[in-house]
């Protein structure tokens, strides 16, 4: 029994094209292949050309990794009747595919002239710097050219941006906002039949479904490319038509048979979204060969018989007896199309393994984080317009007396509307942001202000919100959605960590999804609403490569690294989360009820603070750095009144600002001229919080003083008075501090 089906599913070809007579009469180029079909015989050859080079890429990945020099045997084998796909959709139709999209891309590539498919795929496989979209860092299907960004996902997380590329395509015409897009322009969306299962994937086609519901339109086209398993794990038969055709708001389309059948359904698809501008599911019969991947051992779970009767059904192999049949072409003629076509990949092949490689750090970080400081504060300071800002406003906040200094709720939300007023491409959203105003005020105001479309409720799906964000930050808008908790982030931490901050790095910079994320979260409450209200751990957000994570600590600041973050978004594509601490919202007081010292006037419009840019109270101390951030900053604050009155011990007082990344450079100026160090860190004390980075960074850069820290326990934030036994009190900053400095 042979153990190489690659090498049998391609002699099934040959033997085939070998045996085959040619039809009695000949198609003409410009001829349907059935009488009433959209697919004319030329089409059809240039379609079958196509799917030849996905296979023999599929081919060359295999023998490249046999022989020691690829990395990535994923391939399209089985999927070629998707290339149908790439003809049929403009270059203006933005296409976010999965994995087996070999010969949709060899098809979407030929409408650009110039293009050059086949090698690029081959630079990806080999992970050569020289690969046009992600330079070496992964094998993607992507381009800038054809409005493909890349995906690295297999489980379907790239289905909530389709869903809000889709949404958003409208949103930005109607807000005036530019991009290439036209006005018909439709998103197509492809995964396979497991995937459908995946909870992400039904949360972007469930929110599609739901704006559809409430009038918005949104073209996307759900491609789902069934071969009826995931890995070993079988699908049910019928269990996409069952589930994909009974829901409504999303119109079924169903493509199998022969090719020139598949292109007319997928015509009709594509047309019908089009025109209605509602989301459509085209449910697309495949077969996988070759198993999962090339380590895949597919006979520990098929049957040598089930292995060749799904070879049976190759595409290729049907595909060509179809134009042989029809009178498209010859055998012959196709024989030496197949020929051509492997020369021509095997070639390439050999020349792309010559092409450099990635080598050092610095090349292969270059897209994550980028950051110019100067342009940024340059961008930062634009005067705004005046008239603009007269009408978002009935009196200017800073004109507002001192004797009305305002709470950080308050100046987060005259920081909102003035951003809103600046920028037209900025759209506010998430959970009860619109009438409600949100949970804490923090919204109020702003959707009668500035209108349904740039300010509104999203539906209850934290994966959801952050997948409407990317899709809207790829066609041009600025969104800044709202988590209404920290804790429900952990809910779609994927569209953070697997998506949005992974697009530039595996585009090289072509692709960016800049956006703001407002989340709502900390501890400190009074024992309000226990850990889902109360959550203090933000180590999964410092986890994340290129993600900046901010938390003001007051009001003036609040606004103030809001425009930093925005400015941030807008020059360099970066995603932000902007951590707002909850029990600092109306909090007015620092040392006493009623000193209302933690009230500020509010910044002028073009003062920001950017990463870097840190807090400092008490400069002229030397004896003990206290550094600390949020809610700890003000306990620090008062602890360190306490030091000095009780214990004469002066305390200079750092508030961080930036928890990622973390303002080292900062810490360490400062420290240097400090004899001690007391980090003070509400978040859990394990991997939780910013403590130990902080302690160890300043130890391996030889700090020779005695350092400290009090962190929150290792636990979920318990309800009531309990808090106070797992979080960080004053007490505890002032204990530490005496053992630090004796």
């Amino acid at each position: 029994m042979t153990t190489n089906r690659v090498a049998v599913v391609e002699a099934n070809l040959d033997a085939f094209l070998e045996s085959a007579s040619p039809a009695s009469t000949r198609l003409a180029g410009a001829e349907p292949l059935r009488p009433v079909g959209r697919l004319t015989a030329r089409n059809a050859l240039a379609l079958f050309e196509c799917q030849l080079e996905s296979r023999a890429l599929d081919v060359a990945a295999r023998e490249l990794k046999r022989t020691g020099r690829s990395f990535y045997t994923i391939g399209s084998a089985g999927h070629e009747n998707n290339v149908c796909l790439g003809a049929l959709l403009r270059l203006d139709d933005p296409c976010v595919l999965h994995y087996r999209s070999g010969a949709w891309m060899m098809a979407r590539a030929r409408k650009l002239p110039g293009s050059t498919p086949v090698f690029d795929t081959l630079l990806s496989l080999v992970a050569s710097k020289d690969d046009p979209i992600a330079q070496g860092r992964h094998k993607v299907w992507g381009s800038r050219e054809l409005w493909v960004p890349p995906q690295t996902s297999t489980i379907a997380s790239h289905l909530p941006k389709a869903s809000g590329m889709a949404l958003a395509i409208g949103l930005a015409r109607r807000l005036g906002v530019e991009n290439d897009l036209a006005g018909d322009s439709i998103v197509a969306c492809s995964f396979g039949d497991a995937s459908f299962n995946h909870a992400t994937a039904l949360a972007g086609i469930h929110s599609a479904r739901w704006a559809k519901r409430r009038g918005a339109p949104v073209p996307v086209l759900w491609v789902c490319e069934d071969n009826g398993i995931g890995i070993s794990v079988e699908t049910p038969k019928g269990w996409i038509a069952d589930t994909a055709a009974r829901l409504p708001y999303l119109d079924y389309f169903h493509a199998a048979g022969e090719l020139d059948e598949i292109y007319d359904v997928a015509a009709a698809a594509i047309e019908h979204c089009r025109r209605t501008r509602t989301p459509t599911f085209l449910h697309l019969e495949t077969v996988r060969l070759w198993g999962h991947a090339g380590s895949d051992v597919e006979t520990t779970y098929h049957t040598l018989d089930e292995i060749e009767a799904n070879e049976a059904k190759d595409p290729l192999l049907r595909n060509a007896r179809r134009l042989v049949e029809l009178g498209v072409a010859t055998p012959a003629e196709l024989q030496a199309l197949v020929r051509d076509v492997r020369q021509r990949v095997l070639a390439a092949a050999e020349e792309a393994v010559r092409r450099p490689k990635l080598v050092t750090r610095e090349e292969i970080v270059a897209p994550l984080a980028p950051y110019d400081e100067t342009r940024c504060r340059a961008a930062a300071a634009t005067p705004r317009d005046a008239a603009a800002r007269q009408r978002a406003f009935e009196v200017l906040p800073e004109q507002v007396t001192s004797a009305t200094k305002k709470t950080m709720a308050a100046h987060l939300n005259a920081a909102l509307a003035d951003e809103l007023a600046h920028r037209r491409e900025l759209v506010l959203f998430g959970e009860d942001v619109g009438k409600k105003g949100g949970v804490y005020g923090v919204t109020a105001g702003l959707q009668k202000r500035f209108g349904l479309a740039r300010v509104f409720d999203s539906l209850l799906d934290e994966t959801s919100i952050l997948g409407l964000a990317q899709g809207m930050a790829h066609v041009g808008l600025l969104p800044v959605p709202e988590i209404q908790y920290l804790a429900y982030i952990h809910n779609a931490l994927d569209q953070l960590r697997g998506e949005a901050c992974s697009l530039a790095y595996f585009s090289s910079g072509q692709f960016t999804n800049p956006m703001v994320v407002r989340i709502q979260g900390l501890a400190y409450q009074k024992g309000f609403g226990g850990h889902f209200h109360n959550d203090n751990s933000i180590g999964a957000l410092r986890d994340i490569p290129g993600l900046v994570l901010a938390t003001p600590a007051r009001g003036d600041d609040a606004a103030k690294m809001l425009r930093g973050c925005l400015t941030l978004a807008k020059e360099h594509g970066r995603v932000v989360c902007f951590l707002e601490p909850i029990a600092l919202y109306h909090e007015r007081d620092l040392y006493a009820d009623g000193d209302h010292q933690w009230l500020f006037d509010y910044p002028a419009p073009e003062e920001a603070l950017l990463p870097g840019d840190v807090g400092v109270y008490h400069a002229e101390h030397r004896k003990l750095l206290i550094v600390s951030y949020a809610n700890g900053l003000r306990l620090s604050l008062r602890a360190a009144k306490r030091l000095k009155e009780e214990f004469d011990i002066e305390a200079r007082v750092l508030d961080l600002r930036w928890l990622n990344p973390l303002p080292m450079e900062a810490i360490a100026t400062h420290l240097a001229e400090c004899d001690h160090l007391l980090v003070v860190d509400e978040c859990r004390a394990t991997g939780g919080g910013i403590a130990d980075p902080i302690v160890a960074a300043l130890a391996e850069a030889g700090f020779s003083g005695v350092a400290g820290s009090v962190r929150a326990a290792d636990c979920y934030v318990p309800l009531g008075a309990a808090t106070q036994a797992v979080l960080v009190g004053e007490d505890d900053i002032v204990a530490m501090a005496k053992k630090v400095c004796a």
